[in-house]
């Protein structure tokens, strides 16, 4: 099966004031976010990428599209690349959130954790995986794709092809505009390259 880049939208001002966006219309790129989407299609646009994917939602769509655009590609939707649907939480801040009493299960025991009106973490992955293994097979074995998603779904997803416990899962990290790379074999999964950041900088002491 093909080799996956499982690529994180940019910054937009959500993430910036600590607040969950879940499934929001209108939540946009900000700046940062902007220019972080242009260096990944700069990084890209070498790459023998074949087919970009995006989940429909607006950061998402605007963090595939210069990539896409440097690869001489169109942007494919698929819903099922979805932010997990957080329910009532949308909008909320995380500062408010971590107050309530089931936030410890949702980072330490999410396997138990169902937002209220929304998904479980489990329903979650598989919905992730499915769609992962959806567009897999419309690719050939060699072929390189790109699937531009959101945090916890590309987590819940590397959780489960490399056979981790769910409730490990917010273990992982995986930060804005970051690539994760998966290799999906017909008996077994790779690990190629978790949360790789092309912002990552380093000040002199």
């Amino acid at each position: 099966m093909p080799v996956i880049l499982l690529i994180r939208h940019g910054e937009n001002d959500y993430v910036k004031k600590k607040r969950l966006a879940g499934r929001k219309d209108g939540v946009h790129l900000n700046e940062k976010g902007r220019a972080q989407a242009q260096l990944l299609a700069e990084k890209l646009a070498g790459a023998p990428i074949k087919a970009v994917y995006s989940s429909p939602l607006d950061r998402t769509m605007e963090t595939a599209k210069p990539i896409a655009k440097a690869l001489g590609l169109k942007v494919i939707p698929r819903p099922g690349l979805l932010e997990t649907d957080i329910g009532k939480w949308q909008g909320k801040k995380l500062k408010k959130l971590g107050k309530k009493k089931i936030w410890q299960a949702v980072q330490h025991a999410p396997s138990l954790v169902r937002f209220p009106e929304g998904e479980s973490f489990s329903e979650t992955q598989q919905r992730m995986c499915c769609e992962i293994e959806a567009i897999c097979a419309e690719h050939e074995p060699q072929d390189l794709i790109a699937c531009v998603g959101h945090s916890d779904p590309i987590k819940l997803a590397v959780a489960y092809y490399l056979g981790l416990p769910l409730d490990m899962f917010q273990r992982l990290t995986v930060a804005p505009a970051s690539i994760t790379a998966l290799y999906l074999g017909d008996s077994s999964s790779r690990l190629l390259t978790l949360n790789y950041d092309l912002s990552l900088t380093f000040s002199k002491p």
